[in-house]
This record gives structure tokens, C-alpha cells and sequence, in this order.
């Protein structure tokens, strides 16, 4: 995340503070109130122009803590319990409100989606009422019911008033003896040899330990000047105020047609309407008006007419409603949706807020506490992993590739947010060197970390379009074909986007024996699967580690966290260590042939000895595939037998047309990533970030044999680990589950229910093909203990979208519980 960025000489600075936010908006008010919170005395605030300028003081405002997931809904969830006493904290009014949220559908897929939402509020008991369509025009009189197919109410939602918002957060921060600087515009930021940071401004040179860049649209281009790289880019942003109606009363609920593409809020007896059109206007910020402070941009109703259209539809009073002011607006939008905070890699104590999609009111409380924690603690207090700065690729700051995502990613905030989406904009970013084999094969393509992967096979000539569903996506044919070629001959993954990273250096094992929980001392040609921890022992990265030489170790990372693994790695290099880490992702092509005729296939194309007495489950060798020289790791992540093979990129095809070609009398067939997951799944093999985050731990994530708890040099997270351990019974535990009924689907989310009472919620979920009904795994919470006994004498149930679903509950695995299948 950082190009070339050189030291610079340190000039005498008029003043010096301990840390330093640049931005006066929500992002930057927040981090600086609850810094101040935190015990933090010595801060200042630099805003160029006023309080509040930029792009919070024309937010819409709208206040909700139920989003569609556990981890956004634990961030957003504080907006309401902070903005609520603000106020009488501070003495600011703010104009928050609990007017409520009510959220309608007009397509019974977008119903149960919110009902699954609902679901996910209760968790953190929150009230959320699924309702009826009459029900709907009780609580929103204009409301159209006719086109609806019911509805979900948060009465505990509701709105604020942005600029008042702000300001409270500013007056808080004062009062614990924050300074705020307006009118100060930074001009140019460096860092000098001590680590600390410069910034000129028209007062003259300020000095920090600690610098926040939370200047809205502004934070990429600022972040440059010390060599970060920030992908952010803008997008404009519209909507409309009324005249006076006569149903805009104070108590009327937000309304949220997001099939209609809008949000509807009383606004003084008016009506603002918003809107996320399908498909939005990305901004150069070229494009940008400089120097003003409070930026409005051109009305374009040829734009807006589709919202608005929706909008009359779902209230048809709006049909004659006058409008007092069309506004339209900058906000600045990430790739993927969600908003950035965190440190910036390879620049300690930097640290950027920013990036919120147009919902910095709604997540820059619970944002704003996250990222003073991490400054206060220096580490994170809480799971922000999915929204961690270090998860881009250097590849994210290409304008090109975010100006055409944005114009997506915008719409996306009101589209179906289906299982399995993929992105349609700024796609072939990353192709393997097999891409064109695997297409004539007929592979419907996804993207991760930029790379495009076969997700699954269609038949010959038959479309390769996804056709989204909570219940049958259009894949699940091809995909079940692929899982049981896995499970009775062999398949063939491309896994090119592994992340790979090489360690060499004197002191490379001794390192990694102390940033891995796992013993990686080992003979060459042993593989480790290990992890490395958090001072908490919560899980940073899940990786595989292969010694190559004595100083020589290939680190293997999922795709879509390999920066952020990069990332924790490099940080723990410190000069003390005789280590380099060096990114050799593009060196290599993997091929993961697995399942139980992977031996027979492989046999033909090489003349190594693949007996288990020669190539031993876990462990790696270098051998000759026709006139290729490849890496043969002997793993798995679906349970089966076989070798992900590490080829060098220039010599894939080769060794890929041998292959398939090998396996034509032995049923192979090309498998996808779908695929991957239904059989991981089966074999309750973790994936990070949905299974295992920083906040859990290995004991609690059932992979305690991985410790080398007898190590003489320790590793981080050791102690906290040692003392989970010797404090047993775990009360937090990962649970297996497997459905009776075999109709439901189970993906993420869903609540789990030990004998009526919400205990957890499924971290990932599947339809398994294999055993015929769904199954997943998920954390269970109890504080007698999450035992055997606890798990065998409870009665289970999975709530999808507010219906209870028997379940059956294990510690282990449904499908070959003890890994034989693997070691064949």
C-alpha cells in the first residue's frame, strides 16, 4: 500500500501534537471525540475550510443499525446508541430522532432478504417487526401498499441532522481538551527520520506522532503525498426536497424502497428524497470545483428520472409534489462497498478514516471508536478485518478501474445482495496464464482480489450467466456434478490467485516460530499449516507454510487476503531481523488435482513415487510433470486425496493439457470455486474471514492442534492462548450443524438457537450436495461452557429469515470425521 516515499528533513514546527486528524467532518470528529474518550489529551483537528464542509454537511442523515451481516451490524448499531446522548452529553443539539425505519419489498426475494435481516437484529436485541402491507400504511399513510409484499419495521432507527451531528462530536472532543483548527488547510505532509510526521499549512509546519487522514474525497490524493495509496474515488450523489406535505409529520418514519431505488425522509414538513440509482455517475476529481468549501453540482434530471419515477410509484402524493431544491453532490466510494480505517501498511502510526459510500453519518461512530481503540490499544479492540485499509491490492488505485466500478458499486447499496454476486464492471484485471483453457471448457467466471476464477462449469454450448437465488441458483446443477466428481473420481481447481509469499534470510525460521503459533522448524519438504495471532490470540492470517532450505519458507495465503497478510507480516519485520519478504504470487500457477483417483491421474505424467510411504500427506516435493519442474504439495481443502502443484506460470498450459488429458480415462472433470466451498464445507475446513477473524481464537475455533504450546521462544498471542486454555470449558466455541430438512439453504448469518435461546449466528453455510441436506458452522456462546455434553443433550434450530429449522449439532465434521479420505 505504499509506493516510494523518502524521508524528508525535519523542519522546527510551530506546534507539535501526539496525534494529528486532518478533517473536520464526521470521519474526522468522531476519531478525534473518542480518541479524546480513550484518555488521549494531546490532539488537534485541521480543517481547510469550516466544520463540517466538504461532503458531511449535505448527508442525508439516515440513522440504521441492522445492516445485513453480524460485523457491519456491530459497527453501525452504535450510530443510535452515541448520536442519542450527544446531546445532553455535550449540550449540541444533533436533531436525532428514533422516528423508526420502514423498509418495504416489492418481490417476495427482496422479502425474504429482509427477513433475514431482521433475523440478524436479533442478535443484538434490536427490535425488527416483519409486517404486512396494511400494516406498512398504518405506520406511512401516503404509502402506495398495493405494490408491496411486505415490510420490515425498526423502530429504533431513525435520523439526524448531519452538520448538528458533527458539531456535537466536535464540542464533546473540545471539552476533553481536543483543538480544533479551521480554516487550515494542509498544503504538504512528510515524514521525517524519527517516524514522526510534518504537515504545512498556512499557520506553518505541524508536528505529530500520530497522523489521521480522514478528509472524505480528499483522502487519496493527500495519502499520495507520503506515498499511500488509498482507493477511493467519487461518485455524484442526488436528491430532491419537497414543498410542504401534509403527511411529512415529525414522527413519520424513513421509508426505504430499495427496489424503487430511494429513501424517502421528512424533512421539516418536507420530503427529501434520495436515491441509489441502479447505475451512478462516477466523478474524476479533476472534475471537482476547487477551493470551495461547499460543493453543489449540476442538477441532471435526465438521471434522477428513474428514482424519482420509483419514488411516485411507492408514494403517489409525490406525483404532485412541488420541488423546493434538487441537490446533487460528491461522495467518494471504495471498490468494494465498504468503507475503509485502519493503518497504512509499511507506515507506522498513519492511519486513514475514510471511503464510507454516502453512509459516513451511519458508520462513523461505531467506525470512528474502532480506529481510536486501535490507536489507543495499537491493535484493534474488535473484528474490522472487512474493512481493514491493508485489504486492497496495489492495483485498487488505478483510476480507470475505479472509475468504472463506481458507478456500480454505487447502485449496489439498494440491489439484491444475492449469494454468490458477482461484479459485472472493471473485471479481467487478473487472468491466469490457464484463463482461455478453463473458458473453452466452458467456466463461468468471478472475480477475487482482481483475479478472475472459474467459479463453476456449464455444459457444453449452455449459457454461462448467473441466475441469482436464495434457494436454487442456476449453478447448483453444474456445481453438484462437480462435487461429486470430487467425491468418486477427480477434479481439477485452478488456485493461480493463491497469494505466495517467499521469507529468506538468517533469522527466516526463527521468525516465523515467533510470529506463528504453529512449530514451522520442520525438515524440508514439510508443510505446516499454521496461523499467526494477535496479542488477544485472536487470528490474523490462516496460511500454509512450506520450507523450501533451511532459510528459504513459501508462505501460501487465501487470494482475497493476500495483502492483508503481506501487510501483517512486513509489520513485525523490524531491522533486528535478517528477513525478506518478497511477493512471488505472479511466479507461480497452482493446479489443485484432488480426489480419489488423483493419484492414478498424476502417476501418468510423472515419474515421481506418489505412495504414502514415499509422499506422505503434508509434505511437499519438487517434481517432473513431462518437461515441467513444479512444486507438489500433498494437501487438501476439500477432504480428498491429491496435490495442489505450484508450476512456474510460463510452464502451466504445458503441464495443464498433460493433465487433462491424463485424466480423460479417470472422469476428471474442471471444478470451481463454488465447488470448493461445498466440499471445504463438508469437511468443516475454516475459511478466513468468515470462519475465523481476529477476534476468535484457535481453541475456540476447534484448531488447537496446530499450537506448538511447548516452543522456547513463545509467539505472539501465547499468553492469551495459555490462559484461555487453562480456564476451560471454552464458553465460545465453533459448532457444526446439519439440517433435518433438507428444503432450506443455509449461507451466512443465519441465528443459531440452543433449546429456544440465540447462542451464535452460522458463519458460512452451504446446500451440501454430498450429505443431501444444508449444513454450516458457527460460533455457539455460553457461559457454562460450550461442551460436549451442552451439544448432545440441546435442541438445535437454524433461523433463516424468522423460520426455525431443526438441526443437528457436532464438534466435528459430518463427512469423514477423521480426515481418512485425505490420506489414502
Amino acid at each position: 500500500m505504499v509506493t516510494n516515499s523518502p524521508l524528508r528533513p525535519r523542519e522546527v514546527p510551530v506546534r507539535a501534537h501526539e496525534v494529528l486528524v486532518i478533517g473536520g467532518g464526521i470521519a474526522g470528529t468522531s476519531v478525534a471525540y473518542h480518541l479524546a474518550k480513550n484518555g488521549k489529551r494531546d490532539i488537534a483537528v485541521l480543517e481547510r475550510n469550516t466544520l463540517t464542509s466538504g461532503t458531511t454537511w449535505h448527508a442525508a442523515g439516515l440513522i440504521m443499525q441492522t445492516r445485513g451481516t453480524h460485523a457491519l451490524t456491530e459497527i453501525a448499531k452504535y450510530n443510535a446508541e452515541l448520536y442519542s446522548t450527544l446531546e445532553a452529553e455535550t449540550g449540541q443539539a444533533t436533531g436525532f430522532k428514533r422516528n423508526g425505519t420502514l423498509g418495504v419489498a416489492r418481490t417476495r426475494e427482496r422479502l425474504h432478504e429482509t427477513a433475514r435481516s431482521a433475523s440478524v437484529a436479533k442478535s443484538f436485541g434490536l427490535e425488527a417487526h416483519m409486517i404486512s402491507p396494511s400494516e406498512a400504511k398504518k405506520l406511512y399513510p401516503a404509502l402506495n401498499a398495493s405494490i408491496i409484499e411486505g415490510a420490515v419495521f425498526i423502530p429504533g432507527d431513525g435520523q439526524t441532522n448531519p452538520v448538528d451531528t458533527c458539531m456535537a462530536l466536535a464540542a464533546g472532543a473540545k471539552q476533553n481538551g481536543v483543538k480544533i483548527l479551521e480554516n487550515c488547510e494542509v498544503t504538504d505532509l512528510w515524514r521525517v527520520a524519527d517516524g514522526r510526521y510534518q504537515v504545512r499549512t498556512n499557520e506553518g509546519v505541524i508536528e505529530s506522532e500520530v497522523l489521521v487522514l480522514a478528509c472524505g474525497l480528499w483522502t487519496r490524493d493527500i495519502a499520495a503525498k507520503l506515498g499511500a495509496r488509498i482507493p477511493l474515488y467519487a461518485a455524484e450523489h442526488f436528491y430532491v426536497v419537497t414543498e410542504a406535505m401534509n403527511f411529512a409529520k415529525p414522527t413519520l418514519p424513513v421509508l426505504r424502497d430499495t427496489d424503487g431505488h430511494v429513501y424517502l425522509k421528512e424533512d421539516t414538513g418536507k420530503v427529501l428524497v434520495g436515491a441509489f440509482e441502479p447505475w451512478g455517475k462516477a466523478l474524476p476529481m479533476e472534475k471537482l470545483p476547487n477551493k470551495t468549501a461547499f460543493i453543489e453540482l449540476p442538477e441532471d434530471w435526465d438521471h434522477f428520472e428513474l428514482p424519482m419515477t420509483k419514488a411516485i410509484e411507492i408514494v403517489p402524493d409525490l406525483g404532485n409534489a412541488g420541488i423546493a431544491k434538487f441537490f446533487n453532490g460528491p461522495e467518494s466510494f471504495t471498490p468494494d462497498l465498504l468503507f475503509m480505517i485502519g493503518e497504512v501498511p509499511g507506515m507506522k502510526n498513519l492511519f486513514v478514516s475514510a471511503g464510507y459510500n454516502s453512509e459516513g453519518i451511519e458508520y462513523g461512530a461505531g467506525a470512528g471508536r474502532a480506529l481510536a481503540e486501535w490507536i489507543t490499544a495499537g491493535v484493534p479492540q474488535m473484528d474490522i478485518s472487512f474493512v481493514d485499509l491493508a485489504r486492497f491490492h496495489p492495483f485498487h488505485i488505478n483510476k480507470k478501474y475505479l472509475h468504472d466500478r463506481t458507478s456500480e458499486v454505487l447502485g449496489l447499496h439498494y440491489k439484491m445482495h444475492w449469494p454468490g454476486h458477482q461484479p459485472e464492471t472493471s473485471r479481467g484485471v487478473r487472468r491466469s496464464t490457464l484463463h482461455d483453457r478453463w473458458a473453452n471448457l466452458g467456466a463461468s467466471f468471478g472475480e477475487g482480489m482482481g483475479w478472475e476464477r472459474p467459479m463453476w462449469f456449464a455444459g457444453q454450448g449452455e449459457p454461462t450467466e448467473n441466475v441469482y437465488s436464495y434457494e436454487e441458483p442456476n449453478w447448483y446443477k453444474y456445481t453438484s456434478q462437480e462435487c461429486s466428481a470430487a467425491r468418486n473420481s477427480a477434479v481439477l481447481f485452478d488456485q493461480s490467485s493463491f497469494g505466495k509469499h517467499l521469507i529468506q534470510g538468517r533469522d527466516s525460521c526463527r521468525f516465523l516460530q515467533w510470529i506463528c503459533a504453529g512449530n514451522v522448524d520442520v525438515p524440508v519438504g514439510k508443510l505446516v499449516y499454521t496461523h499467526m495471532l494477535n496479542s488477544n490470540g485472536g487470528i490474523e492470517t490462516d496460511i500454509t507454510v512450506n520450507r523450501l532450505t533451511d532459510t528459504e519458507f513459501l508462505i501460501i495465503s487465501s487470494a482475497t487476503v493476500h495483502p492483508r497478510d503481506k501487510a501483517w507480516i512486513a509489520r513485525h519485520i523490524s531491522d533486528d531481523w535478517n528477513v525478506t519478504l518478497t511477493d512471488v504470487t505472479s511466479a507461480y500457477a497452482v493446479l489443485s488435482l484432488q480426489g480419489p483417483k488423483s493419484r492414478e491421474i498424476l502417476s501418468q505424467v510423472t515419474d515421481a513415487d506418489l505412495t504414502n510411504a514415499a509422499f506422505p500427506f503434508a509434505t511437499s516435493q519438487e517434481i517432473d510433470i513431462g518437461y515441467a519442474r513444479v512444486i507438489a504439495n500433498r494437501l487438501t481443502y476439500i477432504g480428498e486425496l491429491g496435490w495442489e502443484l505450484h508450476i512456474p506460470t510460463e510452464m502451466a498450459q504445458h503441464v495443464f493439457d498433460l493433465l487433462w488429458q491424463a485424466g480423460q480415462a479417470h472422469e476428471l472433470k474442471a471444478a470451481g470455486y463454488h465447488a470448493l466451498e461445498h466440499l471445504r464445507s463438508e469437511r468443516a475446513y475454516r475459511e478466513y474471514q468468515l470462519d475465523l477473524t481476529p477476534v476468535d481464537t484457535l481453541l475456540e475455533a476447534g484448531l488447537g492442534f496446530t499450537v506448538d504450546w511447548n516452543k522456547k521462544c513463545g509467539f505472539i498471542g501465547v499468553d492469551a492462548l495459555v490462559a484461555q486454555k487453562n480456564s476451560m470449558p471454552l464458553k465460545k466455541r465453533l459448532v457444526s450443524f446439519r439440517l433435518h430438512d433438507p428444503g432450506p439453504v443455509l449461507f451466512h448469518d443465519e441465528l443459531i438457537r440452543c433449546d429456544g435461546q440465540i447462542v451464535g449466528y452460522v458463519s458460512s453455510g452451504v446446500r451440501s450436495f454430498t450429505i443431501g441436506t444444508s449444513i454450516g458452522m458457527g460460533y455457539v456462546n455460553h457461559p457454562s461452557g460450550v461442551t460436549k455434553e451442552l451439544i448432545e443433550n440441546s435442541r438445535w434450530h437454524i433461523e433463516i429469515a424468522g423460520s426455525l429449522y431443526e438441526a443437528d449439532a457436532s464438534l466435528r465434521a459430518f463427512f469423514d470425521p477423521n480426515g481418512d479420505r485425505a490420506k489414502q
